[in-house]
């Protein structure tokens, strides 16, 4: 094929198939294994400095956000990041993590856009390349289909084409112009589902967002989940099974997982708390104090919740208790 035009960014992460399907066949096993584990323990096994990591979805649905906050206390430094930002990118870009963002945004939405993300970039701490919503989960299917690549039509025309790693092509059957996007491979992923048995089997009830694309484009995936079902509660409704055990490297039981967050039926977002980060995030100053309070004065996720009063969790799941 003919390149008619390429974006001018720098590529972050190699679309090198063939290398990562040979990862696959050496490092990832295929066997019916317990893996229940903690934060902790999940978080120390399989991530280290350097990492690519995706999250699913975002900031302030289905996050795993007890994962993040396990992230940031275990200090794991120039990591890449891929994928939309709330509150994740936010927290990450506080504690000083982040080296590249592959992102489609990293905002607050109703709240206006990222005063933390603003700081970073315009210290020279951290290069960012934007893409599409559409563009980003189609090159992490690329991934899960097994090729370097994907032709799309969006893109064309665009800035976001320009300040990417895209290329225009000449279609060798029609001869119009092609945008191919280059697979996305993550050395992490972490999501957060509705339930999952102890051997990595995962559900999720509700908009499915790029769960199943994301968890074939990593390496290693980490999986949390408020509620760990026995296998024979996964098998009643395999239809929902989006994610099965064997792309699965750890399983860790988090109830309000997502918290401040949202996961729909279960429990509406805490809006109290994100309006706390929006008013922090102000200054470096309210936002390290928020990570203080949220994060590195606590051990573990259950210290967590135990910072919020049982009432006020309770009324998150009778908010969402209204939409079932």
């Amino acid at each position: 094929m003919k390149v008619i035009e390429s974006g001018i960014d720098e590529l972050f992460q190699s679309p090198d198939m063939n290398a990562f399907r040979e990862w696959n066949r050496k490092h990832k096993s295929k066997a019916l294994l317990d893996k229940l584990m903690t934060e902790h323990e999940a978080i120390s096994r399989f991530v280290c400095n350097g990492a690519y990591i995706g999250m699913e979805l975002y900031g302030t649905v289905r996050a795993p956000m007890s994962l993040l906050r396990e992230l940031i206390r275990q200090g794991h430094t120039d990591l890449g990041v891929v994928g939309p930002g709330v509150l994740n990118w936010d927290f990450l870009l506080t504690a000083g993590q982040v080296r590249t963002m592959d992102i489609t945004y990293n905002g607050l939405e109703v709240y206006g856009t990222s005063q933390v993300l603003r700081r970073e970039i315009e210290a020279g701490r951290v290069k960012t390349m934007e893409w599409s919503n559409g563009a980003f989960s189609w090159r992490l299917k690329a991934t899960a289909m097994g090729v370097p690549f994907i032709p799309v039509r969006a893109m064309l025309g665009t800035d976001t084409f320009k300040h990417s790693t895209a290329k225009v092509v000449k279609c060798p059957f029609t001869e119009q112009k092609i945008a191919l996007l280059p697979a996305l491979i993550l050395d992490i992923g972490l999501i957060h589902v509705h339930r999952a048995d102890r051997y990595g089997n995962a559900q999720v009830d509700g908009i499915s967002g790029f769960a199943a694309e994301l968890a074939r484009a990593s390496k290693r995936l980490i999986i949390s989940a408020e509620e760990i079902v026995p296998s024979e509660e996964i098998r009643r409704h395999p239809d929902r099974t989006i994610i099965p055990y064997y792309l699965v490297d750890a399983v860790v039981h988090a109830p309000f997982g997502s918290h401040p967050g949202e996961m729909v039926y279960y429990y509406e977002r805490d809006e109290g708390r994100i309006k706390e980060w929006v008013e922090a995030s102000k200054t470096e100053v309210g936002a390290q104090a928020y990570l203080d309070k949220y994060v590195y004065s606590i051990k573990n996720h259950e210290e967590y919740l135990a910072l919020h009063d049982k009432a006020r969790l309770d009324a998150l799941v009778a908010q969402a208790k209204v939409f079932r």
